[in-house]
């Protein structure tokens, strides 16, 4: 990984779908961390094609189906609903 930077924002918005996936039992830590230094990777050198989503990337390496993403996303949607009508003293 050449740009750490790049890598920690990518760490930061990616972690959450990859932390659900890798607590579901979908992936591995291993996997979650090739797919973000992939992500980076393209994101930062073939600035030509806008950055992959860290699902896209699990699906294409065949680490994750579709089933499994949407139940990712579904649970990502879930947290965001919650976490909005949480009291302000208690968000992030």
């Amino acid at each position: 990984m050449r740009n750490n930077d790049e890598m920690d924002l990518a760490i930061k918005y990616a972690l959450r779908f990859g932390e659900i996936a890798v607590r579901k039992g979908f992936i591995s830590r291993q996997q979650l961390r090739e797919a973000l230094e992939e992500q980076v990777y393209n994101g930062s050198y073939l600035r030509l094609r806008p950055r992959k989503r860290i699902g896209e990337i699990l699906f294409e390496q065949g680490w994750m189906n579709q089933n499994q993403i949407k139940i990712v996303l579904q649970e990502l949607a879930s947290n965001k609903r919650q976490h909005s009508k949480a009291p302000k003293s208690y968000r992030r």
